[in-house]
């Protein structure tokens, strides 16, 4: 009799998460020193699955993971411009000449050298309600009065929005990435939440 075999064909399971990270918490599985928080201390995320870039650790706010490399390299591509929104709090009133600028050229420090670059849109803006008052509170001085920014690039330099900032005279204080091409932040601090690809890139 005959004997018939069939190749089992796997078929990839795609998973997208988005993370609102914490302050102090690094966006990687690793530890760096002993003791650090990572991102998988929060989820029991599937072993395939990484960040889609990164948040740095004293940075807050949405992180996107998965195993989709597409996905990934349509969300980290330079050349895609996908837009990222971050809520700035600020040491000083910022004022709108200054979002003018940020608008129109800044310069920063890229790998040594002097890089040219400007915000999509930079908007004087209020904190929102659903925004949860920091872990460890942020240190401000008390002679000197606060203000919040919104602001978006479609670039991903390092630390490239707190430079941005300093460039014009207003160091960042909080920094909390609030959008992701059409995904807003809308759950809370240290919650993962699986996602459809389609809420972050609709096409």
């Amino acid at each position: 009799m005959p004997k018939f075999y069939y190749k089992a064909q796997l078929i990839k399971q795609y998973k997208y998460y988005a993370f609102h990270k914490p302050y102090g918490v690094l966006s990687q599985f690793s530890e760096e020193r002993e003791g650090d928080l990572t991102i998988g201390k929060y989820f029991n995320f599937p072993p395939d699955v990484y960040p889609c870039g990164r948040l740095d650790k004293d940075s807050e706010g949405l992180l996107l993971l998965t195993n989709d490399l597409i996905f990934k390299q349509k969300i980290m591509e330079p050349k895609n411009h996908v837009c990222k929104q971050y809520l700035c709090q600020l040491e000083g009133i910022i004022d709108s000449s200054t979002c003018q600028i940020l608008e129109s050229e800044v310069f920063i420090s890229v790998n040594g050298k002097r890089y040219r670059t400007k915000a999509i849109s930079a908007d004087i803006s209020n904190c929102p309600k659903t925004i949860q008052d920091r872990q460890p509170p942020v240190r401000y001085r008390k002679t000197i009065p606060d203000s919040w920014l919104m602001i978006t690039i479609d670039e991903g330099k390092n630390r490239q929005v707190r430079k941005m900032l300093a460039s014009v005279g207003y160091p960042v204080l909080r920094l909390i990435r609030w959008q992701i091409a059409e995904l807003k932040l809308h759950f809370p601090v240290g919650s993962v939440i699986e996602i459809d690809p389609a809420q972050v890139l609709p096409h």
